[in-house]
């Protein structure tokens, strides 16, 4: 390992291409939301099966069932709950896993929904194991035992609920209960999207926030949007404001080029984080492997931080790989680094 200071790691930082979600980004984020689920575009296999799930129930004229929806922020797991709350004509409460704390707050919330209305708790796997338990009885039998008072004058209150539907959302699918996973009838995961499908969510942004944009400016966009709607959506509003100010507020594939460079956003939708973690690897740990708790010690950052902001896109474009010794960079790394790549010798062999 290479010894020498590097810069300050801070992946909380509010980058232009960080996948959470930012202030500025809610108020726009609700103007570019689609309402019906024909107007979602991307994850074909899973549209289709909530469009078939989503009839069924309508002809029965009954709920639908709990959903979860897994995968890396920022690719429409939010979105899906409105739309299905909004297409079932159904009433909406949202939530997340950390503000349940107690679960006095979960029956306060459970016994004022009515037949129908959709609960949706974001991030539920950060729920705790008392919540999580009292959740259990809701959702398998709409029902929930509220124990009162202490000792022999213990006395427990059964609660009969609505027929809700729960939608739950996680980045983390692995931090969740296997008693919880279970009692979900439909589990989808959102991947990252491919260019084409990013192109067509930027053009219809534009055209919602009146942006004149060339296909190649929509493109360019795409490509650096690192898979996912929201960052594309943020970028378009960055390249907006630069071609207002600095050209004549048309946007094109350079104008693209130009704004994106200015902001640290590279060709493939790197930014500065993501570059040093990259540059982390290869300086000190000779490309890899290199244990994560390691890896997070060297760029003071909490491991969890790194695995859920950082890795995710790395390891989908190949830049990095997973191996039973840590992670390690691959040759594709190396070249957008500008690095030269030598390839590893095996160190031993299983037939000396």
């Amino acid at each position: 390992m290479k010894g020498g200071p590097i810069e300050e790691f801070d992946p909380d930082q509010k980058t232009l291409v960080g996948p959470m979600e930012m202030d500025e980004d809610v108020v726009f984020n609700l103007s570019l939301r689609p309402q019906k689920l024909e107007e979602f575009i991307g994850q074909q296999e899973m549209r289709q099966t909530l469009t078939i799930a989503l009839e069924a129930a309508k002809q029965r004229n009954e709920p639908l069932e709990h959903l979860l929806f897994s995968g890396p922020p920022g690719l429409g797991k939010t979105t899906l709950a409105h739309i299905l709350a909004a297409e079932m004509g159904a009433k909406i409460t949202a939530t997340s896993g950390p503000a349940i704390e107690r679960a006095g707050d979960l029956i306060g919330i459970l016994t004022n929904l009515n037949q129908g209305d959709i609960l949706f708790i974001d991030e539920i796997h950060r729920l705790s194991k008392v919540v999580e338990e009292f959740l259990y009885p809701a959702m398998e039998n709409y029902q929930i035992d509220f124990v009162i008072d202490k000792g022999p004058y213990a006395k427990t209150i059964k609660f009969n609920l609505k027929r809700f539907t729960l939608v739950g959302a996680t980045t983390r699918a692995g931090l969740l209960s296997s008693p919880l996973r279970g009692r979900f009838g439909m589990l989808h995961h959102l991947n990252f999207y491919e260019p084409e499908d990013l192109v067509e969510i930027i053009r219809r942004s534009a055209r919602i926030l009146e942006i004149n944009i060339d296909p190649d400016g929509c493109l360019e966009i795409a490509r650096r949007s690192r898979g996912t709607p929201r960052i594309a959506n943020r970028l378009l509003r960055r390249v907006r404001d630069f071609s207002q100010v600095r050209g004549n507020g048309a946007i094109n594939g350079e104008t693209s080029r130009q704004a994106l460079s200015l902001h640290g956003v590279d060709s493939a939708g790197l930014d500065a984080v993501d570059r040093k973690v990259l540059k982390t690897i290869c300086e000190f740990y000779d490309g890899g492997p290199v244990g994560i708790e390691s890896l997070a010690a060297t760029l003071n950052e909490e491991s969890d931080t790194i695995v859920d902001v950082v890795e995710p896109f790395l390891l989908k474009i190949g830049f990095l790989k997973r191996t039973p010794r840590g992670r390690e960079l691959t040759r594709f790394a190396y070249e957008h680094l500008g690095i030269k790549w030598k390839k590893k010798e095996e160190e031993g062999s299983l037939f000396e």
